[in-house]
């Protein structure tokens, strides 16, 4: 069954939603301490690790922590293809035109989503339990983990991790893709 005018319209701003997080930042980790009054930022992109990342390995040795640098991660080279990919999608589905398939790039979307979150938090957990024994600062049992979402005291300082300008851009793309699979659905029934 075809789709209505505004599902696609919807799906237009969809598209924009996806191309548009490829150049902004996607997530950022707050860190707020006494020697800090106005705060550090750890910036993800789609493509790099931005914000006061030099300040933050510096820090980060001193506790035995990695030093953290964009190469290191294979996440940044495939990410823009992915937010591409489904920038593309959600234009090829205007022409295409059927609800089954904005149901399925939904649900692919959702996946998606639930396998980034855990390559997120293996990502931080590796950061915040894989410590260098020989550190300046050695403190039994504390791993430096950030939180997923939310806030976490590590030591004197306070991390929130949150989603970002394109955080949000992906989080509203999720919305509106559920409310044409939703208004699709419905009226479906209504006939």
């Amino acid at each position: 069954m075809k789709i209505s005018k505004l599902s696609k319209g919807l799906l237009f701003i969809t598209f924009l939603l996806f191309a548009g997080s490829l150049f902004v930042p996607l997530w950022k980790i707050d860190l707020e301490a006494p020697q800090y009054p106005e705060g550090l930022v750890l910036r993800l992109y789609a493509d790099k690790i931005g914000g006061d990342v030099e300040i933050i390995n510096g820090l980060n040795h001193y506790i035995g922590m990695a030093t953290l640098h964009t190469e290191n991660f294979f996440e940044f080279t495939l990410l823009p293809y992915i937010f591409g990919g489904f920038a593309a999608i959600s234009l090829l589905l205007i022409f295409i035109a059927r609800r089954k398939a904005v149901l399925v790039f939904l649900i692919s979307y959702a996946l998606f989503i639930l396998l980034a979150a855990v390559d997120f938090y293996r990502w931080n957990y590796e950061y915040g339990h894989n410590l260098d024994p020989n550190a300046a600062i050695v403190v039994p049992g504390m791993a430096y983990q950030p939180p997923l979402i939310g806030y976490k005291q590590l030591l004197n300082f306070g991390a929130f991790s949150i989603p970002d300008t394109g955080g949000w851009l992906l989080i509203f793309a999720c919305i509106l893709l559920g409310f044409v699979v939703v208004n699709e659905y419905k009226f479906f029934r209504k006939k």
